[in-house]
């Protein structure tokens, strides 16, 4: 293996360790109220600098609420060159599950498709109020056309899984700052791209609610449970 090879898991290696001390860094467990069900709430998750508190009378006494960041309106073209926002019909008011990745990449992104083509087997069976959306990171490569491609390479044929392409610095501020995935361009690695392996799920408000190592089976069948407790509320 090269010294560029070995620099490169390294790094990635660093990548998956500081991804997941971030999500837990900026989660935040709600707890259940004496009023309320004991069954088991997913929490939500976004950055401290985000959030904000409001206060409001309940029964005549004040209490204070936590607002957490939702995702903000974003618009990107699909595989099919259409373009899609987050009100779209494909997408308003459903779950998603997301991930960021490049067509090109070799390291992670094989396994991570493979694993969300289960996710989406599995989500087929559950409610037709999930989608799926995978994100460029390198956009300037990953056109509508490579993307209709890379689906066939891995014969996927969902319609609730949409492929994704933009501007690619908003793209990985919207993979850090909203999805809490990290993305970024890096020479010093293998093809060129710094990311996390993560699966993000966002539930039908925007709302944050479970980031996932998208490469471990194990992580992988904990966002399907997870997808059906969010399917509860």
């Amino acid at each position: 293996m090269t010294k560029k090879k070995n620099k490169s898991y390294c790094f990635l290696n660093r990548i998956i360790y500081c991804s997941f001390v971030f999500f837990f860094l900026f989660s935040c467990q709600n707890e259940p109220k004496k009023n309320e069900t004991s069954e088991k709430k997913l929490p939500y998750l976004g950055k401290p600098e985000l959030t904000e508190i409001v206060y409001k009378s309940v029964n005549g006494r004040k209490t204070s609420d936590t607002i957490y960041p939702i995702i903000p309106n974003f618009q990107f073209l699909n595989q099919d060159s259409n373009i899609v926002t987050n009100q779209s019909k494909s997408l308003k008011g459903k779950i998603w599950i997301a991930d960021f990745f490049f067509t090109s990449c070799t390291t992670i992104c094989p396994l991570m498709t493979k694993n969300m083509k289960y996710v989406d087997s599995i989500s087929k069976t559950l409610s037709n109020e999930i989608a799926l959306l995978s994100f460029s990171i390198n956009p300037d490569f990953d056109t509508p056309t490579i993307l209709k491609r890379y689906r066939k390479k891995y014969k996927i044929t969902s319609n609730n899984w949409l492929f994704l392409t933009g501007d690619e610095k908003k793209t990985h501020r919207l993979g850090i700052d909203n999805f809490l995935v990290f993305a970024e361009r890096n020479d010093d690695v293998t093809d060129g791209f710094a990311h996390s392996g993560a699966f993000t799920l966002v539930d039908k408000k925007g709302y944050v609610r479970g980031v996932y190592l998208g490469t471990d089976k194990k992580e992988v069948d904990k966002l399907i449970k997870d997808v059906k407790l969010l399917l509860k509320e």
